[in-house]
C-alpha cells in the first residue's frame, strides 16, 4: 500500500508505521523544492498540494492522506488537488489534527480548508474523541479515533529520570505564533511559584522575536519576557530553535511545562512530556486533556482563571515533594500502542481503495 503522505517527514507520520520497520504501508518521501528553501526548522510548503502534482505522480500512490501544512494553501487550490484525485480514482484520507489552526490569528482560513478536506475526504481520523464530537457536529462526517503516537525513541522513553533537587516549571513562548499568550501566564506564575520552597520558573522564548527582519519580530512583548528575569526564582534565556535532541533535554529538565495557548485542539509537545515523564498543564481550550493525563486551567481567548492556573501548579507541587512521579509512558505500552495504530492505518487505507 504506497501512501502519499502530506508531510511524510514529519515524526508524527514516520510513526504511524510498525516499530519494527516490517509494515505493509509504504509512505513516499516528500517532494523536495528544487531551489532548496526551506522555512525555520528545516520545513517547507508541500509540494503534493501544488497544482498539477497528483496528476504527474499518481502513479506512484494509492492514497492520499493529508495531515498538515497546508497553512497558506488556499481554498481554491485545495479545490484543484481534490479534483485531480477524483480524475485519477485516488481515495483522500484526511486526519484532523487542528480544528483552529494555531498559526492564525482569526479561524476564516482554516475552516474554509476544512469545508474543501473534509467533504472530499473518503477516510476521517482525528486524535480524540472530543475532536471527533466537534467534526460531527460541525461537518456530519465521522472521525475514526486514532492516539497520537510516541515522539521520542524508545532508548529516550525507557531512560531513567532524576527527581531533581528543584521544581522547575518551564513556559516556553518559542516564537509567540498567534495561540500563544505567554505573558498573562508568566505572571500568574511568578506569584504562584514564591510561594513554593524550592522552586523556580524557567521562561525561554526564540531569539528571532529580537531579529528586526524576521517574520516573528516582536520586540516588546521579547522585552516584557526578559523583564521577568529580574526575579530571583525566575530563568529567562533567548536562544534560536531547539535540535531535537536538545528539545528533549530542555522538556527533561522540567518538572512541570505549562502550555500558554489561548486556542487550539492538540499538542505534540504534550506527547513529548508524556514519553519523558514531565509532568503537563494544559488550558482548557481544545482537547489537549484528552490525550494523556494532565493538568488543566482555565485559559481561552474569552477567560482565564489564574486561581486554576495556580490550584494545578501546586497540586503538581504537592505530588513532587511527595516524591510521586508524574504520568510516564513505558516503551512496552508505545510499543503496542504505535503497532495498533499502525494495522488501523493500514486497515482504512484498504477500505478507502476498496
Amino acid at each position: 500500500m504506497r501512501i502519499a503522505s502530506v508531510p511524510a517527514s514529519h515524526i508524527y507520520v514516520q510513526h504511524l508505521s510498525r516499530p519494527s520497520g516490517a509494515d505493509p504501508v509504504v509512505r513516499l518521501d516528500d517532494p523536495v523544492p528544487a531551489d532548496g528553501q526551506t522555512v525555520p526548522g528545516g520545513w517547507w510548503p508541500p509540494l503534493m498540494l501544488e497544482p498539477g502534482w497528483v496528476s504527474d505522480n499518481h502513479r506512484r500512490f494509492d492514497v492520499f492522506h493529508v495531515h498538515f501544512g497546508f497553512d497558506a494553501i488556499g481554498p481554491d487550490v485545495l479545490t484543484a488537488v481534490v479534483q485531480e484525485l477524483n480524475e485519477h480514482d485516488k481515495p483522500l484520507v484526511y486526519t484532523v489534527h487542528d480544528l483552529r489552526n494555531p498559526h492564525h490569528d482569526q479561524p476564516d482560513a482554516h475552516a474554509e480548508q476544512q469545508d474543501v478536506l473534509l467533504a472530499a475526504a473518503h477516510t476521517v481520523i482525528t486524535l480524540t474523541p472530543g475532536a471527533a464530537r466537534a467534526i460531527s457536529r460541525r461537518w456530519n462526517r465521522s472521525a475514526h479515533v486514532l492516539p497520537h503516537p510516541h515522539l521520542l525513541s524508545s532508548a529516550a522513553i525507557g531512560r531513567n529520570r532524576d527527581h531533581g533537587e528543584r521544581f522547575v516549571v518551564g513556559v516556553h513562548a518559542k516564537s509567540l505564533r498567534a495561540n500563544m499568550d505567554p505573558l498573562p501566564v508568566i505572571d500568574a506564575l511568578v506569584v504562584a511559584l514564591a510561594e513554593l520552597p524550592g522552586a523556580v520558573l524557567r521562561v525561554d522564548v526564540h531569539d528571532e522575536i529580537f531579529d528586526s527582519d524576521n517574520y516573528w519580530f516582536a520586540p516588546e512583548v521579547g522585552n516584557a519576557i526578559l523583564s521577568y528575569g529580574r526575579s530571583d526564582h525566575v530563568s529567562v534565556r533567548v536562544h534560536p530553535y531547539f535540535s531535537d535532541d536538545q528539545l528533549w533535554e530542555y522538556l527533561a529538565s522540567l518538572t512541570v511545562s505549562v502550555l500558554p495557548y489561548r486556542f487550539g485542539t492538540h499538542s505534540g509537545w504534550l506527547e513529548a512530556c508524556f514519553d519523558l515523564g514531565t509532568a503537563i498543564i494544559v488550558p482548557s481550550c481544545g482537547f489537549y486533556h484528552q490525550q494523556r493525563p494532565c493538568g488543566v486551567f482555565e485559559f481561552a481567548e474569552d477567560r482565564f482563571d489564574v486561581s486554576s492556573l495556580r490550584r494545578a501548579v501546586h497540586a503538581a507541587y504537592r505530588r513532587w515533594r511527595a516524591g510521586v512521579a508524574a504520568p510516564r509512558a513505558t516503551w512496552a505500552e508505545r510499543r503496542t500502542e504505535r503497532n495498533g495504530i499502525a494495522e488501523a492505518h493500514h486497515r482504512l487505507y484498504e477500505g478507502a481503495v476498496s
